[in-house]
């Protein structure tokens, strides 16, 4: 199995956080952890293993003058 490191969900683009999880449930809880710190998280199923895409929007951009 050889996953799409990145791909496009809803227009938006997500990466995988790189780990192959056995239960739905297992990946459900790291699901819970990502979100906790801020992350939006998509759950992909391939091969009868789960996969965990994440991405963090930015909230803001400080552009300082010099």
């Amino acid at each position: 199995m050889s996953p799409n490191l990145s791909l496009v969900h809803d227009g938006k683009k997500f990466l995988w956080d790189g780990q192959f999880y056995a239960t739905r449930e297992e990946a459900s809880a790291v699901q819970a952890d990502y979100q906790k710190n801020n992350f939006e998280v998509w759950l992909a199923e391939d091969e009868g293993k789960f996969l965990i895409y994440t991405r963090r929007a930015v909230k803001e951009v400080v552009v300082t003058a010099q």
